[in-house]
């Protein structure tokens, strides 16, 4: 297994990242997302998938009640993540996840935390986000991308 850089970024303060159980024979794999007797389970809501060609970004999104479970089932994704909750002890902090195809993981983001994604890699990601309640536009925050009010950049990072 490929290795992540997943445990040196700093952590956000109530976000979870569960390695996903995979069952694999000759004729494929079976992959658990979220099941309602994980410890990590809160409530479901709905289920939606967004799909991403490599290099598209998909951020700054900014859930006000809802948490929202994702998992990546095909491709490879970047996923960054923006403490904006006011009383947060990690107010401020960044943290990156890199997920899908090399590393199989829900990621549990609770309200308040700006978060989105960016594909990588040469297909298209899929990406489920098993939220805890139905969406509502009302809900929810958008930011641009590359708003001045969250200090990431989503370039390719060399060095």
């Amino acid at each position: 297994m490929a290795e992540h850089s997943n445990a040196s970024v700093p952590k956000i303060d109530g976000v979870k990242i569960v390695p996903l159980r995979q069952i694999i024979d000759e004729r494929g794999k079976i992959m658990h997302m979220l099941k309602r007797t994980d410890p990590h389970f809160i409530e479901f809501g709905e289920i939606y998938f967004s799909c991403a060609w490599p290099g598209a970004i998909k951020a700054w999104h900014i859930h006000t009640t809802m948490t929202v479970n994702n998992a990546v089932l095909s491709g490879r994704a970047k996923l960054a993540m923006y403490d904006l909750r006011p009383d947060s002890p990690t107010r401020g902090v960044l943290q990156e996840v890199f997920f899908g195809d090399d590393n199989h993981c829900l990621v549990q983001i609770p309200p308040g935390i700006a978060n989105g994604y960016k594909a990588y890699g040469d297909k298209m990601v899929i990406l489920a986000n098993c939220g805890t309640e139905p969406h509502r536009p009302d809900e929810m925050l958008r930011m641009p991308y590359n708003t001045p009010e969250i200090p990431y950049n989503w370039d390719l990072q060399h060095g």
